[in-house]
């Protein structure tokens, strides 16, 4: 049964439960988070693999650890044609996009006559993908991570996915990887998988960075070992919001509430309108397309849409958006009469599509945006993944002559006002010493 809110008369704690989403799954599982974290740290291989056999498949052996030549080989060739051909169509629009984002390697500008100020822009040495699995396989989470990773030329590259329960990776994973020129690839996932790149072991080594999406297993890894790794941004559960007005056709709206309630039991989907006509046409055609859908993920959205998700419904168009920007989504599809107009007013969302013919599922696969995106509010101050995420900058200053003396004064001034002797004396003896 689908919730249906009505936003000015939600009690404070329903409204809190909404804007949480699965933050209290994640807190919950802190303490296991440090439990596998520490055994990891101390232990390496092994306790990575006795918690593989526990959480994946009890057939999990050590040589099974790093995905070999010849798994690439014979992913290559277990998988379709069809498959692999809209892998490198995908591949080409995000590797597209991600090369206009690239910044130039270096900058300067003269600040004043003679005070030249810039930066470097380099890789990061080593960056650690986590490719999730759950119940479903996604090349597409190998292509968003391994294709900006490559465009950055990030020197070490390294691949964290589940094992499929033959112990295997993915094999349209491996497909992904190797398209985007990857072949570093570690089965293994949840929690130890983070912890092994945080801290390496002796098969996974240490990285400097982790980035990618998971289910609260990994966010609450991520969130411990903040501190110990460079953690990236939190990418944890799915979540969308569908925004519409009077004119949509309800059918849209349906389908594309779906497409993130059917990721797993704690993703959140809701449809926000002011409209109650289109409403109760999407409470009467739902149930039709949620039949269609296979068992398994009739469950899943079934519990989404009666847990975090559901219809909120409001006022105004302006109240609805209102929402959206309280609640920063992952997804969010405008989906109304003027998406450009409504696009203004818009502040704080992972990723914007705009119109129905722009759904999630084509931003997810190869529009050519980066569909790893902030959830859990935090996209109110983080952003997608990008070529951004892989490099880091240092500034660059250069003072001529002229330069140094029109501030040394000032320098000198400001480090006395703030009680630094050493940073005063370094300009007074120096103008000595170079006859200023």
């Amino acid at each position: 049964m689908i919730q249906v809110w009505q936003l000015d008369q939600l009690e404070s704690e329903t409204l809190a439960k909404i804007m949480r989403r699965a933050e209290a799954d994640i807190r919950s599982l802190l303490p296991l988070a440090q439990e596998v974290s520490d055994r990891v740290r101390n232990e390496g291989d092994a306790a990575v693999i006795e918690y593989a056999r526990k959480f994946d498949t009890d057939v999990f052996e050590h040589s099974m650890l790093r995905a070999t030549a010849a798994d690439f080989e014979a992913a290559r060739l277990s998988v379709s044609p069809e498959i692999i051909s809209a892998i490198e169509q995908a591949h080409a629009n995000i590797q597209r996009f991600h090369e206009e984002q690239m910044p130039e390697p270096m900058w300067f500008t003269e600040v004043q006559p003679g005070v030249m100020a810039g930066e470097k822009i380099t890789p990061v040495a080593s960056a650690g993908l986590y490719v999730p699995r759950g119940k479903g396989a996604f090349p597409s989470v190998m292509l968003m991570l391994a294709t900006p990773a490559k465009v950055a030329n990030v020197p070490k590259i390294v691949v964290v996915t589940p094992p499929t329960a033959d112990g295997r990776a993915d094999a349209a994973s491996l497909v992904a990887a190797e398209i985007c020129g990857v072949d570093e690839v570690y089965v293994v996932g949840g929690i130890q998988a983070v912890a092994a790149l945080a801290f390496g072991t002796e098969t996974i080594p240490r990285v400097s960075k982790i980035i990618g999406p998971g289910n609260a297993y990994v966010s609450a890894a991520k969130r411990f070992l903040f501190g110990t790794v460079d953690v990236g941004l939190p990418a944890g559960p799915s979540e969308s919001i569908i925004l519409t007005d009077e004119h949509v056709d309800p059918r849209l709206a349906a389908l594309d509430l779906l497409v993130e309630a059917e990721h797993g039991p704690d993703s959140a989907a809701i449809l926000v309108t002011h409209s109650r006509e289109v409403a109760d046409s999407v409470q009467q055609v739902l149930p039709d397309y949620i039949a269609e859908l296979p068992e398994w993920r009739q469950r899943f959205v079934t519990k989404v849409l009666s847990n975090y998700g559901g219809i909120m419904l409001t006022n105004s168009l302006d109240e609805s958006i209102d929402f959206v920007n309280a609640y920063a989504p992952e997804h969010l599809e405008v989906l109304t009469e003027e998406p450009f107009v409504s696009l203004q007013k818009i502040k704080n969302a992972g990723e914007i599509l705009l119109g129905s013919m722009t759904p999630i599922p084509t931003a997810n696969y190869n529009l050519g945006l980066n569909a790893i995106l902030p959830t859990g509010g935090f996209a109110r101050s983080f952003s997608s993944v990008s070529i951004h995420d892989f490099l880091k900058r240092s500034g660059i200053g250069y003072l001529s002559r002229e330069g140094y003396a029109s501030l040394q004064a000032v320098t000198a001034t400001l480090a006395d006002y703030e009680g630094f002797p050493a940073h005063a004396m370094a300009i007074r003896k120096r103008n000595e010493i170079i006859g200023l």
